[in-house]
C-alpha cells in the first residue's frame, strides 16, 4: 500500500500535476470538452460583465490606471468579449491594464491565441500586478481549487485521505485535532457542525485579493455555483464528457470541483472588506439588462438565430438551469457606493 495523502493533495495532483494534470495538458472547456462555462454559452454574458466594469470604474472616480485581473481565464473567451465590448468606451479602455492569472501552459496558449490583438499580461502570482485600483473577476475559479474534508464521528474529528492498493484508490479517515482544523479554517467550529469542506488555497487567495483591494481600492466579482446555507456539506463532483463520474476512477482525466459555501466566503472577505453583496446569476444578468440587449440585437435576426440567442440566455438565467445554482458575489470597500446588478 502506498502512503495515504490528504484529499486536497490528491485533487491537486490529479488536476495540476506538471506532467499528467488534467488542466495542464488539455483544454477541457466547451461543447467538445468535459464541461462548458457561461462565456461559451452566450457572448452576452461577457457583455454584461463589461458594462458592469465600466459602471464600477465610473463609481471609483475614473482612475487613470485600473487593473482588471481575470482569475483562471479558461479559453480566454470572456477576456476577448470584454475587450471587444469596451472598444466603444475609449477612455475606459485606455485606463485598463489587463491581467490573466493562469497556471496551465495549455490554456495560456489558447488564451493568447484568442486574445492575440489584446494587450494582456499573463501572471502566475498576484504580486506581479501594479499598485493601482484593481478589479478581480473570478468566473468558475474558486470551485476548481482543491478542498479538504473533515468529518466528526463520536465526538472526534477525522480528515479524509486517499490511499492506493493494487492500482485502486480508496478513502481513509485519519484522526485530526480540533485545534488543527480551526487553524486551517481561521475560525472556531460550531458545535452543530459535523462536516467541513474547505479549500486552504481559496482562503489564501481571498485573503491576498481582499488585502490588495483594501489597500489600493477596487473590488472582486465572484461568479460560481454554490449555496448560502451556513452548514457545510460534501459537494465534490467530478465531470467527464458533461457527465458525472467517480473521481477515484478517473484521475488525471476528469474535472473535480465543489460548490462554494458563500456564507464562509462572506466571512473571509469581510476580514478586509466592509461591503459584500450577493445575488443569483439569473437576477444579476437580468438586472444588468441581458434581455433588453437580446431584444435590441434580435430585431435583425432570422427566426432560428433569434431562437438560439434566447435559448442560450435562458440557459444562463433560468432557475432550473444555471440561474439559481450560480451565485454572483461582489466585495469592495464601504466607501464605494456601487451596486449595479444587485438589488
Amino acid at each position: 500500500m502506498e502512503k495515504a495523502i490528504p484529499l486536497d493533495k490528491f485533487i491537486e495532483h490529479s488536476l495540476y500535476d506538471k506532467k499528467k494534470g488534467y488542466y495542464i495538458n488539455k483544454n477541457p472547456i466547451g461543447e467538445n470538452g468535459d464541461f462548458i462555462t457561461s462565456p461559451q454559452i452566450s457572448v452576452h454574458f461577457s457583455e454584461m460583465i463589461a458594462i458592469w466594469l465600466v459602471g464600477f470604474w465610473e463609481k471609483l472616480g475614473k482612475p487613470k490606471n485600473l487593473n482588471i485581473i481575470e482569475l483562471g481565464a479558461g479559453t480566454g473567451e470572456m477576456m476577448y468579449q470584454i475587450n471587444k465590448s469596451i472598444s466603444s468606451f475609449k477612455l475606459f479602455k485606455q485606463c485598463c491594464i489587463f491581467y490573466i492569472l493562469e497556471i496551465s501552459p495549455e490554456l495560456i496558449k489558447i488564451q493568447k491565441k484568442r486574445n492575440s490583438l489584446n494587450k494582456i499580461k499573463w501572471i502566475d502570482n498576484l504580486n506581479d500586478i501594479k499598485k493601482n485600483p484593481s478589479i478581480f473577476l473570478a468566473n468558475e475559479f474558486f470551485d476548481s481549487l482543491p478542498v479538504k474534508h473533515f468529518i466528526k464521528e463520536n465526538n472526534e474529528w477525522f480528515e479524509k485521505y486517499i490511499t492506493k492498493k493494487k492500482n485502486k484508490y480508496f478513502f481513509k479517515n485519519k484522526k485530526k485535532k480540533l485545534a488543527q482544523i480551526e487553524k486551517i479554517l481561521g475560525e472556531k467550529i460550531k458545535k452543530n457542525q459535523n462536516f467541513i469542506e474547505v479549500s486552504p488555497k481559496s482562503i489564501k487567495k481571498i485573503s491576498k485579493i481582499s488585502s490588495i483591494i483594501k489597500k489600493n481600492n477596487g473590488g472582486i466579482l465572484i461568479i460560481d455555483y454554490g449555496y448560502l446555507e451556513k452548514k457545510m456539506s460534501d459537494t465534490i463532483q467530478c465531470v467527464k464528457n458533461h457527465k458525472k463520474v467517480d473521481f477515484l476512477n478517473n484521475i488525471y482525466d476528469s474535472d473535480i470541483t465543489h460548490l462554494l459555501n458563500f456564507s464562509f466566503y462572506v466571512k473571509k472577505l469581510k476580514k478586509n472588506l466592509d461591503k459584500v453583496k450577493i445575488t443569483t446569476q439569473g437576477e444579476f444578468l437580468t438586472n444588468m439588462g441581458i434581455f433588453e440587449r437580446a431584444e435590441m440585437i434580435s430585431k435583425s435576426l432570422s427566426f432560428s438565430k433569434k431562437s438560439d440567442l434566447y435559448y442560450r440566455i435562458q440557459r444562463l438565467v433560468d432557475d432550473k438551469q444555471m440561474g439559481k445554482l450560480f451565485k454572483v458575489m461582489f466585495a469592495t470597500n464601504k466607501k464605494n457606493k456601487f451596486s449595479m446588478g444587485f438589488k
